[in-house]
């Protein structure tokens, strides 16, 4: 395990391949279907790895909810590495998400946040137990524990809810990190704090942040940040939780650390839906078909504007996710 001191090139490890696994997200669709190799369906990838007999008899099919959850399983050699990354906005979705495809979350090794809102967060406390690991670590940044809110249209505050406190999350080892990071031998690499550089990524603007007792302005939510891997002749793999850092910045930010160019794949959350941020989604869309990764899953928070726009753009590379979606890249 290192952690950078200084920006910099990060030798990321190389792995043979990766799969994600959607466990929770905005939407479910169990009867599109997906011509690209790298994507199944939840039904496509059930009845090939479980079999007939297992689709008769698990009948309930996974949920949707407005929040964010990934399954990663990092394949090197003989090594397998199981990563959550976030847990979905409910208290138990992701546990029962997983309970309905199948999925032994005891697999997990390491759970890493993206960022420290209730829809990314609400099923944390569930799933530490359910992986019931004592070694089990946990990543996170200071300002998740922040109690945060947004501001009215009328000037009042609508409060989240709040991050879970250290006393509940104590069966994992928390590590609270707000620079780049590798874990799993260098074969991860969680991002830190993203710079913002662009024009257009401004943050969330009317989002805050309760200190000293006073609603202070907070919309750069500098605890946003993604994961990283590097496929072997396929190059950059990058999951946002909901990029608030922007998604943009964000791959710049790591094609900068890593040393390299070429994408392979990006997804989850772009935060581009709501009046505040669709501005944003043409010179989004622009930089993202400049960028021309090979496979492209905006999901959550994204929005039905900017998906439709990504489709168009990158026609060959878009994925429209749903829960119990699996890539294999």
């Amino acid at each position: 395990m290192s952690t950078a001191t200084a920006l910099g090139q990060f030798k990321i490890a190389e792995i043979d391949s990766l799969e994600v696994l959607s466990l929770v997200d905005n939407s479910v669709d169990f009867l599109s279907t997906i011509d690209r190799k790298e994507a199944q369906s939840f039904r496509q990838w059930t009845r090939k790895r479980r079999g007939e007999e297992w689709i008769r008899t698990h009948s309930q099919l996974p949920l949707a909810e407005h929040g964010f959850s990934m399954f990663i399983r990092v394949l090197q050699g003989k090594k397998t590495v199981g990563i959550l990354f976030d847990t979905g906005i409910s208290t138990d979705g992701v546990v029962e998400n997983a309970k309905r495809m199948g999925l032994e979350l005891n697999e997990v090794e390491h759970v890493i946040l993206s960022h420290g809102h209730y829809d990314h967060f609400g099923g944390l406390v569930s799933a530490l137990k359910t992986i019931n690991k004592g070694n089990l670590s946990l990543i996170v940044h200071e300002d998740m524990f922040k109690t945060r809110g947004n501001a009215n249209r009328d000037g009042t505050i609508r409060t989240y809810p709040e991050f879970p406190t250290k006393e509940q999350l104590s069966s994992a080892h928390i590590i609270k990190t707000k620079k780049p990071h590798l874990i799993a031998d260098d074969m991860i690499l969680v991002t830190g704090e993203i710079p913002r550089e662009t024009s257009f990524e401004k943050g969330f603007l009317q989002h805050r942040a309760l200190i000293d007792g006073i609603w202070q302005p907070d919309p750069l939510i500098l605890d946003d940040r993604a994961i990283v891997f590097y496929v072997k002749g396929k190059g950059l793999v990058i999951i946002s939780g909901c990029a608030h850092s922007g998604i943009i910045n964000t791959i710049m930010y790591v094609q900068k650390i890593s040393g390299i160019r070429d994408i392979c794949a990006v997804i989850g959350g772009f935060h581009l839906a709501g009046k505040d941020n669709e501005n944003r989604i043409e010179p989004t869309v622009k930089e993202l078909a400049r960028m021309s990764p090979k496979l492209i899953v905006p999901s959550h928070c994204t929005g039905w504007r900017a998906l439709c726009a990504i489709s168009k753009a990158l026609p060959q590379a878009f994925v429209w996710n749903s829960v119990g979606n699996l890539y294999e890249v």
